[in-house]
């Protein structure tokens, strides 16, 4: 767009300082959140970006050609995301500047001798000035924004790391951290041990990530709360996960090595495919905690099975498991195990001639069960 040059931009300059006190009241009268009458920075402010408006106009007229420098504007638009507002007030400030610099032009058209094409390209001039300064304030607004979301992720890292760290951080650390990164500091908690870091979205904003750790994880804040159990199931709908048990803030690190413990026997297929829950599996992450005790005991306990055919093994080792979980019944052990009763008494026999006394001790019953549990997860894998 041309403006002609015969347009008297010291007259106009004469008049700034009108303009400016008009736009600023304009302003203030409009737009509550730039009405702070006594906070006299605050004014200083306004007043210096309503000058740079104008005259950054006006050069625009008396030098087209010459650069702009859309810098103020972006400080301008990053003050904004620092006040913590959107754009709206903003833009609506710079519509009204431009209505009264409109009806000033206009009013001085007839005695500054303006043609009705001159006026119209002036006016033209004002809305493309103004999409400029909108363009350069959301740059700078975006800019703010996306450095101040940055510094919050990093924050929340480094807390993610005190949380998790052994021994835990002290409390009033922890609280400083949390308070900083915009994080309320809940009762509980829970981690996620994942098993691919890659396109794992945060379930809510609360949720910190930790997925560049040697252990990708997540930390839910009160997972037990309203929703909160469903929420985490959406997110990890289709992945590898374990869900650690729900713990005091300053235990999360035991519900990740809980967690991490779950995955690993989840990948050996101990455990099930997908997600699970800690909570439901506890029973086999006790019997697995110590393997090599595990193995042991089992050596003890079915020593008498050794020395059978691995089928028999088998066979009886169901059978000696499903009586020891379910009860004595030949009935009850026989329907869980989808077999004739008589098949079950006769294996019963054979475990009686086997063991002996054994059975009836409540604790070898115990130990025996335990190792049965760890054998059928294994043989399941």
């Amino acid at each position: 767009m041309v403006i002609t040059s015969d347009i008297p931009v010291q007259a106009l300059r004469a008049g700034v300082g009108t303009v400016t006190e008009e736009v600023i009241e304009e302003i203030q009268t409009r737009i509550p959140e730039y009405a702070r009458p006594s906070d006299g920075l605050y004014l200083k402010v306004i007043r210096m970006a309503v000058e740079q408006a104008i005259e950054g106009f006006l050069n625009r007229i008396e030098n087209p050609d010459t650069p702009w420098d859309p810098e103020p504007f972006r400080m301008i638009g990053k003050g904004e995301a620092a006040e913590g507002r959107n754009l709206e007030p903003l833009q609506t400030a710079m519509r009204l500047g431009a209505r009264v610099g409109w009806r000033r032009l206009t009013e001085l058209a007839e005695p500054l001798g303006l043609s009705p094409q001159t006026l119209y390209d002036l006016g033209e001039a004002i809305f493309v000035y103004l999409d400029q300064l909108a363009d350069a304030a959301a740059e700078g607004f975006e800019e703010a924004g996306a450095r101040a979301a940055g510094e919050i992720e990093r924050r929340r890292a480094r807390l993610l790391d005190l949380l998790l760290s052994h021994p835990p951080a002290g409390a009033e650390a922890v609280a400083e951290l949390a308070k900083s990164a915009g994080w309320r500091l809940p009762k509980t908690v829970a981690c996620v041990a994942l098993d691919d870091r890659h396109g794992m979205p945060a379930p809510a904003p609360d949720v910190l990530l930790g997925l560049d750790r040697p252990v990708p994880c997540l930390l839910a804040p009160d997972p037990n709360g309203p929703g909160r159990a469903r929420l985490l199931d959406h997110a990890l709908r289709g992945r590898r996960a374990a869900i650690g048990p729900a713990v005091p803030l300053a235990a999360a690190a035991t519900s990740l090595r809980w967690a991490g413990e779950a995955l690993e026997l989840s990948r050996r297929g101990v455990l099930p495919r997908g997600t699970l829950r800690c909570e439901d599996h506890m029973a086999t992450l006790v019997v697995f905690k110590d393997e090599e005790l595990v193995n042991a005991l089992a050596e003890v306990r079915l020593a008498p099975l050794a020395h059978l055919r691995p089928a028999q093994q088998d066979r009886l080792a169901e059978t000696l498991l499903a009586w020891l979980r379910y009860g004595r019944g030949a009935g009850e052990v026989a329907a869980r195990l989808h077999v004739h009763p008589q098949t079950v008494r006769y294996r019963l026999r054979q475990l009686e001639e086997l063991y002996g006394d054994q059975l009836a001790d409540p604790d070898i019953r115990f130990e025996l069960e335990i190792a049965l549990r760890a054998r059928q997860a294994v043989q399941g894998a």
